[in-house]
């Protein structure tokens, strides 16, 4: 049975960099036969969490109306999620945060899930990207059953486009044919 494979890219630009390694993944899972989706969160209306906790008292339902509560139904029907940001100021970007905060109303119900994380900066030091991946970990920690299978490190990009020279392009690919 083929997996259901969810791409988000928190990237606010199209063609960015880190939107273009989600392609490059979305291209290999393709390939190989999975049923993949890619979501441009900058293309999607979604608010700030309040914090009113509404969702919590009637059974998850967000009281906002946006977008967020079709993102999240693919988020719990999806067997693998590719969370894909470019670094700003060394953490991810307030279009990821956003969703991963949003998440509260049934985040109990992602689980069991395959995690792929991609991210970019300009920065040339891989380990300079390690404060964004350890967010991503720390919303992994509060799914039930999630598993971290793969991370891409898209160094060295500044421009948009500066991706294309990298070796984090195949990496992109490769890891999408092999979900």
């Amino acid at each position: 049975m083929a997996k259901n494979v969810l791409v988000m890219s928190g990237s606010p630009r199209k063609g960015g960099n880190s939107d273009l390694l989600c392609d490059q993944f979305v291209l290999g899972a393709t390939e190989a036969g999975y049923r993949v989706e890619k979501i441009v969160i900058a293309d999607k209306r979604i608010n700030y969490c309040t914090a009113c906790d509404a969702c919590q008292g009637n059974g998850g339902r967000c009281v906002q109306k946006d977008d967020m509560a079709e993102i999240l139904d693919k988020m719990i029907s999806a067997d693998v999620i590719v969370m894909a940001t470019p670094v700003y100021f060394y953490t991810m970007s307030g279009q990821m945060k956003t969703v991963i905060d949003r998440t509260y109303a049934r985040y109990t119900e992602v689980s069991g899930k395959e995690m792929y994380f991609i991210m970019t900066a300009a920065v040339g030091n891989q380990e300079l990207l390690e404060r964004t991946l350890e967010s991503f970990r720390g919303f992994t920690a509060c799914l039930t059953g999630a598993r971290e299978k793969g991370v891409i490190y898209g160094t060295g990009a500044w421009n948009k486009g500066d991706i294309r020279k990298s070796p984090a392009m195949g990496q992109a690919y490769d890891m999408g044919r092999n979900v």
